[in-house]
């Protein structure tokens, strides 16, 4: 009796165990058939791909993403970006996954290329939509990914912010990312409800990733959605230089998006996805 009792209680530590080893990612499944891990952008839910999900879970089995500190998940009191990554390698390795694609917008393409290049698990293809292995490369001159703080004047005025002018510049930035003015209220909402402190060290987070040299340990497919935002011509120079060791890499530039291309340009964007799932 005393065996069992011993048995159970191993079985029952190892669950919370595992349970909180994920605690930076919520996961909801949707659909049969082979496997999608949806990773959706910083701020976003996984309500991102909700459009997609209808389309592709009559065949695909769709695992959904939301972060911690993003819409109703918790935040973490604790290194952010590198436990989120850490927590999609072990839901990856506990579901073994055969042949898996991802589908991954802004952050969640940065993420999926993470994980690929890892070279950890099973992964067929990757689609990755309007993003890029270094984005703060793109934005700071010099860039060192070593000389990122929290503690910056921006971050403190971003952390005292008031709710209203913090919801003034949500609804600034949803206008910039995204042509399709219906959707203006949802990522501006999603940007406001957000954990403010992991919105903020969590978007320096990002910025320290470097994955361009990483990059060439990919080998399988990589199909990469760029939006011609302004024009291709202002946007192409980025991706060829990011991009320049993924040699198994094809960059389609979509015409007329802003950043949430699944909201700007779906017909374009869902053939792609279909494509790269067949």
């Amino acid at each position: 009796m005393k065996k069992i009792t011993t048995t159970i209680t191993l079985l029952v530590l190892f669950s919370l165990s595992v349970s909180a080893n994920l605690q930076s990612i919520q996961v909801e499944v949707k659909g049969k058939g082979k496997p999608v891990l949806l990773l959706p952008g910083f701020t976003c839910t996984g309500d991102v791909w909700n459009e997609t999900v209808a389309e592709i879970s009559e065949t695909n089995e769709c695992h959904i993403v939301t972060y911690a500190g993003f819409g109703n998940v918790p935040a973490l009191d604790t290194l952010w970006l590198q436990t989120i990554k850490q927590d999609l390698d072990m839901y990856i390795e506990q579901n073994k996954f055969e042949d898996l694609s991802i589908i991954g917008h802004s952050m969640g393409g940065t993420l999926a290329l993470w994980l690929a290049s890892d070279k950890k698990h099973d992964i067929k293809n990757l689609l990755v939509v309007d993003a890029l292995p270094c984005m703060g490369a793109l934005m700071i001159p010099n860039y060192s990914s070593e000389t990122i703080t929290y503690d910056t004047p921006y971050a403190r005025n971003l952390l005292s912010m008031s709710d209203s002018d913090f919801s003034g510049m949500a609804m600034n930035f949803a206008k910039f990312m995204c042509k399709n003015t219906s959707k203006h209220e949802q990522i501006a909402n999603w940007i406001k409800i957000s954990d403010r402190k992991t919105y903020v060290h969590g978007y320096f987070d990002l910025l320290k990733i470097d994955l361009r040299k990483s990059l060439s340990k990919i080998d399988i497919p990589v199909r990469i959605l760029a939006a011609a935002n302004p024009s291709k011509s202002m946007v192409e120079n980025a991706y060829n230089e990011q991009y320049a060791l993924l040699d198994n890499k094809d960059v389609i530039y979509i015409e007329n998006s802003a950043h949430f291309i699944m909201y700007d340009q779906y017909d374009v964007y869902i053939e792609n996805v279909k494509q790269i799932l067949e």
